[in-house]
């Protein structure tokens, strides 16, 4: 199975215009014959990369307009926003793990949440996965999800589950796909660096899983020129963000990339048959769980701040 990582960077606060690149690239790793695609997170309309940028406190109205500009180009799984690209991967016959700023439509119709699909290849949304805790500032843009979509699920490159950039530092949220026979460990990310390929290396040795880390390469100059106070933020030459996509061989080993500075698609050859194999001497939700020690649940019932009786 061909797996492409994808780390180039979106049309920023443009969710039609990032959908629409979504789909070329799509095309672009379909034709180098990868049925995998991992895009990185909240990729569709961009990660909201400014709010490490503006002053804590202040700048307030610069920050209410970006907000603002981010939820009107939120997803609305609901009505649709994802149909062309669900449609592609079923005209495709891939796999595709996309990150998304999703707007709750359900409930409040204003709560944006840091969102992960896993979209199979008949074109259905296989799971949906909300951060479970925002990093420091990305509080103040994102609210906090649930477990609903802490699973892991079929696909045909094996069994795939998804964690969101710092929760891949939860032990407890790593271990609840462990526990769920995973076989593709997918990690879309902001982080970038030596740190974070380390933390891949290490869940890659502790599940016995491929593990696959994304995030966007992106340069200042990447960003569109309407972007409010875009000079004030940001310069042309500068990387924001260096991208490193990754594919770690279960037990550590890299078998692809890291991709740094490189607005590009990293390849790569998986094989979910070696994930269960690794297992064989470390299964750390198997044989040495110790459960007579240790006990742990997880608790994916949806939460809704309502509920409503007629």
């Amino acid at each position: 199975m061909k797996v492409a990582v994808i780390q180039k960077p979106p049309v920023l606060l443009d969710r039609d215009a990032t959908i629409a690149r979504t789909l070329e690239l799509i095309g672009e790793a379909t034709r180098e014959g990868a049925s995998l695609l991992v895009f990185p997170e909240a990729y569709i309309p961009g990660y909201p990369t400014w709010i490490w940028r503006l002053k804590p406190g202040g700048d307030m109205g610069l920050s209410g307009e970006l907000h603002a500009r981010l939820r009107l180009n939120a997803v609305n799984i609901a009505r649709g926003d994802l149909k062309s690209i669900q449609d592609s991967a079923r005209e495709n016959k891939i796999t595709l793990v996309l990150g998304i700023n999703e707007i709750d439509a359900e409930v409040s119709g204003t709560t944006l949440f840091n969102t992960v699909v896993v979209i199979g290849p008949e074109g259905t949304i296989l799971n949906r996965h909300r951060k479970l805790m925002p990093t420091n500032p990305e509080r103040m843009v994102w609210g906090m999800g649930d477990a609903s979509g802490l699973k892991v699920v079929d696909t045909p490159a094996g069994r795939l589950g998804s964690l969101i950039c710092w929760e891949n530092y939860m032990p407890l949220a790593r271990y609840a796909l462990y526990a769920q026979g995973i076989d593709i460990y997918v990690a879309p990310t902001w982080d970038t660096g030596e740190s974070w390929i380390a933390t891949m290396r290490h869940i890659a040795k502790e599940a016995g899983c491929w593990v696959i880390g994304t995030s966007t390469a992106m340069q200042g100059s990447d960003v569109p020129k309407d972007f409010p106070d875009r000079d004030k933020l940001f310069k042309d030459d500068e990387w924001i963000n260096d991208g490193d996509a990754i594919v770690i061989k279960p037990f550590g080993a890299i078998a692809a990339g890291p991709l740094t500075r490189e607005k590009g698609i990293l390849y790569s050859e998986i094989d979910a048959e070696a994930a269960r194999r690794s297992r064989r001497s470390l299964d750390v939700a198997g044989h040495y769980s110790r459960p007579d020690v240790f006990s742990f649940s997880v608790d994916r019932r949806p939460k809704s701040p309502v509920v409503f009786e007629d």
